[in-house]
């Protein structure tokens, strides 16, 4: 999933279709080990490390929520929330020997998702995410986001949830439900009381580990966090997909429903729109901005260190400070859109170019505050050291997206050796005849690299392409795919299935 902002590439999101441990997720885990040097415990939530839980990320109202689990033990039934005893809160100066113990069973929330040789990171905090409103279970109050900076608005909101809201249960009014109607934040807050019930009652039934609450996908998820009026279009690729995102939009937005499209070109997605190409020039160890200059990312497991060069941009000793300005204010640019686009987190320390005036320190320092304003995730940004190097952290809730844009030659598989090249359509030939007269698919589409497909279509009358139409098959498509190496392709059925032939 791409987010384009001006044809630009923002934001991209690859959610492999095995994934589990996801943000957002709540599980029934069993404590495996309580830390006291670490003042945490770790819980098995069936991931092959155990998730860590410190202390802290018990919450205040942990207490009311144990409560709630010995009363399900005892009268295997769900008691009502409102019947629960909240009871006191955790105090923040106390054990984790204190309140947990091995083999206890806890509901925990996924915090952070699973990074490098980490488990997952939980807490026992449960939260369901609406659009406007924010379900806390175990708790009884009311808060309002601070970005809604109306008094008015804030008191309005405030009154309004209170006399709604179900005992025992805390509401988060998030900057969305700014200006929201009564029957609007209504029908929200009975929908995240519905999932709250529909999904602790699988806890009667479950045995630790498992899961309780799966989040929507992560395109929902950001639809849902994200969307505002300045969405013009959300195009989609798969019929059953768009309609779930229709409906999404128009409970989320209702009227706008219309902003939601199918595509049906022939090209795949990303290539019509100059997506793969972005990704191919986007995601490499170096990133070329501006007249030549560019950025190194590196990534180690501590830390992502960023160097900005010039390039070959002048270095004549009377323009040298305003040449270094001028690179370091457009590196702060390109570099707030790759630490959104790749969801770097963590530690960032960025070498800017060195420049002697402080003045010029100070204004790429606020430059680079201002453009990470608009950044969701959490960050703090530190003003340029003696060195001129920046730091920068920012909240990593999950993996930063890494691809490789290299590739490997598939003839060769990275040996240096390749057979002459001028075969490869004696071979595509051979796979192209396998195809229909073997397997007798006669109408397939097949994928190769916009140069290979240049190359099989050139002549009208005399090309490649048609002659193979005549001898094996007329319902053979060929389409040119930018995400394909040179020498590599694929078949498809008309549906977009991949159809494997396995090499001899």
């Amino acid at each position: 999933m791409a987010v384009l902002e001006d044809g630009k590439l923002v934001e991209l999101q690859r959610e492999p279709r095995n994934l589990s441990f996801a943000v957002g997720d709540i599980y029934l885990g069993k404590v495996k080990k309580v830390m006291p040097g670490l003042n945490a415990a770790f819980v098995d939530v069936g991931y092959k490390k155990d998730a860590f839980l410190h202390y802290l990320d018990l919450g205040l109202t942990f207490e009311a929520q144990q409560k709630m689990m010995e009363m399900m033990t005892k009268s295997k039934t769900i008691p009502p929330l409102s019947k629960v005893p909240i009871g006191g809160e955790l105090p923040k100066e106390g054990k984790i020997a204190d309140v947990l113990k091995a083999g206890q069973q806890i509901l925990v929330q996924i915090a952070k998702e699973p990074i490098s040789t980490k488990g997952p990171r939980l807490t026992a905090e449960l939260s369901f995410a609406g659009r406007s409103l924010v379900l806390v279970p175990f708790a009884d109050k009311v808060s309002v986001s601070q970005k809604i900076r109306s008094a008015e608005e804030r008191a309005r909101l405030r009154q309004l949830i209170i006399s709604i809201k179900p005992k025992n249960f805390s509401v988060i009014i998030r900057t969305s439900a700014e200006g929201k109607r009564a029957s609007e934040l209504d029908k929200e807050l009975q929908s995240l009381l519905r999932r709250w019930d529909d999904n602790i009652k699988k806890a009667l039934r479950a045995k630790a580990p498992s899961i309780i609450y799966e989040e929507a996908s992560r395109t929902l998820g950001l639809l849902r966090d994200n969307f505002n009026p300045s969405y013009q279009k959300i195009i989609v690729n798969d019929k059953a997909f768009r309609d779930r995102m229709s409906d999404y939009v128009e409970l989320i937005a209702p009227g706008r429903e219309e902003i939601v499209q199918f595509y049906q070109g022939e090209l795949p997605i990303f290539d019509h729109f100059a997506i793969t190409k972005q990704i191919k020039a986007l995601f490499g160890r170096t990133v070329t901005y501006k007249s030549g200059a560019y950025l190194i990312i590196e990534q180690t497991e501590a830390m992502h260190v960023v160097d900005v060069n010039s390039g070959n941009r002048s270095r004549g000793s009377t323009e040298q400070e305003a040449t270094a300005v001028d690179v370091n204010m457009a590196a702060a640019e390109e570099l707030a859109r790759q630490l959104r686009l790749r969801d770097m987190g963590g530690i960032i320390v960025v070498d800017f170019i060195d420049m002697n005036e402080s003045q010029h320190r100070q204004q790429l320092y606020e430059h680079m505050v201002k453009l990470m304003s608009a950044d969701r995730a959490r960050h703090n940004i530190l003003p340029l050291s003696k060195f001129g190097v920046m730091q920068i952290t920012r909240q990593r809730v999950r993996p930063a997206m890494v691809i490789h844009t290299e590739e490997c030659c598939p003839t060769c598989l990275g040996s240096g050796k390749v057979e002459s090249s001028i075969l490869f359509t004696d071979q595509l030939e051979e796979k192209v005849a396998e195809m229909a007269n073997k397997h007798q698919v006669k109408q397939f589409v097949l994928h190769v690299h916009p140069y290979v497909a240049a190359y099989l279509k050139k002549g009208f009358l005399t090309s490649i392409l048609k002659k193979w139409k005549l001898k094996y098959a007329k319902g053979i498509k060929l389409i040119p795919d930018e995400s394909l190496g040179f020498l590599d392709y694929k078949f498809y059925d008309y549906e977009g299935n991949e159809l494997d032939i396995l090499d001899e």
